[in-house]
């Protein structure tokens, strides 16, 4: 009996140094992953407004939320053509573990099978650069073009502090970003413990705003 339990303890632990090597290998591929995919993403957002005048997407009739639906007017500058689906993988955070539904983001309808929202909420007294021209963005280095979903909350795919719940939220969570001037990062979203991130600008300190003034 003592024998076994010896040989079971170290199975157990050469499987953890196998194992646990593994597990922050996938993540960091992951995270790599997600961030060129945002960074693309960005690009053709960027890319969109080039072609109309320096104009942001904006709400349009018979689309779904601007924040989500975005993607309809952007996609082609992603190469990608026809109708929306979960094969749309630059669109797809590998991390993406969706929140109310039982599937992630990218594969869920009603989300334009995407894991990446654009900064177009257009709730009246939330932040927002639907519709802007991108020259009356007052700090486009810091200003948010493109995010995960999980800026909204804030939570973190990469880096989670919940494991896979996705609540509570928290601050400091960090999400992979993009900015109106191209640049993509993964930085940390503010959390004041009542409101979620997207319905105002952080406090001093934090390397990003949602608002374009």
């Amino acid at each position: 009996m003592v024998d076994l339990v010896t040989v079971v303890s170290v199975v157990v632990i050469l499987a953890a140094l196998v194992l646990v090597p593994m597990e922050k290998a996938r993540n960091r591929s992951n995270l790599a992953a997600c961030h060129e995919n945002l960074r693309v993403v960005t690009k053709a957002v960027i890319s969109f407004s080039n072609d109309h005048a320096q104009t942001l997407p904006a709400p349009q009739e018979g689309m779904g939320e601007l924040q989500w639906w975005y993607k309809e007017q952007v996609k082609s500058h992603a190469g990608i053509q026809g109708a929306s689906s979960a094969a749309d993988r630059v669109f797809a955070c590998p991390e993406d573990r969706g929140y109310t539904d039982p599937q992630p983001f990218h594969q869920t309808a009603r989300f334009d099978f995407g894991s990446y929202c654009f900064n177009g909420v257009t709730i009246p007294g939330v932040p927002s650069i639907a519709g802007w021209q991108v020259g009356s963005i007052a700090d486009p280095k810091k200003t948010l073009l493109m995010m995960e979903w999980t800026a909204h909350g804030p939570l973190s795919w990469h880096r989670s502090r919940t494991g896979k719940k996705n609540a509570p939220f928290y601050r400091d969570a960090e999400s992979v970003v993009g900015f109106v001037d191209g640049r993509v990062a993964l930085v940390p979203i503010y959390y004041d413990g009542f409101n979620a991130a997207y319905t105002r600008d952080p406090i001093g300190g934090y390397g990003y705003r949602y608002s374009g003034r």
